[in-house]
């Protein structure tokens, strides 16, 4: 058990029947009364938030999250097949769990799966991945007064931002996080 006055960005806790990690708290001191506790909770199952005020006295339940590395493989319908890097076994995960990111998800590319009792909750990629450029109209020369940037599509399909000289068939370094272009590489 954890006090609610040990809650931190980041803390992830066991709550009325779900899992939920902290996104925000804030401890308050009201006159007379006692010390209470407001925070703020992501759901790890559905990602859905919440807003909680506790009494300073209150405990919760803390859960371990276990990482392991493993390895994506293949796409199956709306579900991703990955391989765990240590046991070689393949599970099958749903869309849902890597969130947006999914876009940048490039075949034999090692990404973080977080479980809770053998149960996985979230797919966190790589900060940065390397693709190639699949499809890029030419920059035409002069024209910066869209800051300098034209569309391009990724082997993955995703569709990002990149400077007017990035050309097809290229490599570049994006940030899965946000999904901005980083650079070329060679």
């Amino acid at each position: 058990m954890i006090s609610v006055t040990d809650l931190r960005s980041g803390t992830k806790v066991e709550m009325d029947g779900g899992l939920w990690e902290t996104i925000d708290y804030m401890h308050q001191k009201i006159g007379r009364g006692g010390a209470k506790v407001v925070t703020k909770f992501r759901s790890l199952e559905t990602g859905s938030i919440v807003d909680r005020t506790f009494n300073a006295t209150e405990k919760l339940q803390d859960i371990f999250i276990e990482g392991r590395t493993m390895q994506y493989l293949y796409k199956d319908g709306d579900d991703f097949m990955f391989m765990d890097m240590d046991t070689f076994d393949q599970i099958s995960l749903p869309t849902k769990l890597a969130g947006d990111s999914v876009r940048f998800l490039k075949e034999n590319t090692n990404v973080e799966v977080q479980f809770y009792k053998d149960k996985p909750l979230k797919i966190t990629l790589p900060n940065q991945v390397v693709l190639q450029v699949t499809r890029s109209d030419p920059g035409l020369k002069g024209d910066t007064i869209s800051g300098g940037s034209k569309p391009a599509t990724l082997e993955t399909g995703a569709l990002i931002q990149v400077p007017l000289f990035v050309e097809q068939d290229e490599f570049v370094r994006v940030d899965t996080r946000t999904g901005e272009y980083l650079g070329r590489e060679k």
